[in-house]
């Protein structure tokens, strides 16, 4: 570990006190988990700081545990361009619990907690605008979820005899292959359709 992440993981500690859940060097950044419902508070305390001073919102993403109760880690990328360095602020819910959000502390995280409602069904208390921004307006689901299927729900496609976009059940014309997980290096114990033409 760098003497400056060292310092500023003792910084950040005892400028955080009781929130701070724990903390962890990982690839040479400093993560940070506290709880969900502090984590305004936490990212304000990181932006003013003078020791601190992380005033730029990289990123906002979700991480999606199915096993866990709650499922979601909600993850914040923040950089300081005046210390040169990065921080990774964990924070977890799960399905029905709403996360705050944290648009007035940086306004940048409005399409970001968007994404994240729309690929994992995070919900963001007091955001002005949650709704989907990369999904259609009729999607069923979210689909970076785990247990979302990889076929989707539905299909949607343009009838050029109807003139319009319709939306059907996805029908599989296949059955799936039933893969057995061995190195790709060693092929398969059984013929996939087709490879029988190949020659040997």
């Amino acid at each position: 570990m760098s003497g400056a992440l060292e310092d500023l993981a003792k910084h950040v500690e005892a400028k955080l006190g009781g929130v701070l859940l724990r903390w962890e060097m990982a690839f040479g950044e400093l993560n940070v988990e506290v709880p969900a419902a502090k984590i305004v508070d936490v990212l304000r305390v990181l932006r003013d700081d003078g020791q601190c001073q992380f005033e730029v919102l990289i990123d906002i993403c979700g991480v999606d545990y199915p096993a866990r109760a709650q499922r979601f880690d909600v993850v914040y990328h923040l950089l300081s361009p005046r210390k040169n360095q990065r921080i990774r602020i964990k924070c977890a819910t799960d399905e029905t619990t709403p996360v705050p959000s944290v648009i007035e502390v940086f306004p940048a995280a409005n399409w970001y907690e968007r994404e994240a409602y729309d690929m994992y069904g995070i919900l963001f208390a007091d955001h002005p605008d949650l709704r989907r921004i990369l999904t259609d307006y009729g999607f069923q689901g979210h689909p970076l979820r785990k247990d979302f299927p990889l076929t989707g729900y539905v299909e949607v496609r343009y009838d050029d005899d109807q003139k319009r976009v319709v939306y059907e059940p996805v029908k599989l014309t296949q059955e799936f292959r039933s893969f057995d997980f061995e190195s790709p290096w060693e092929g398969t114990d059984y013929v996939l359709p087709g490879d029988e033409k190949a020659k040997t």
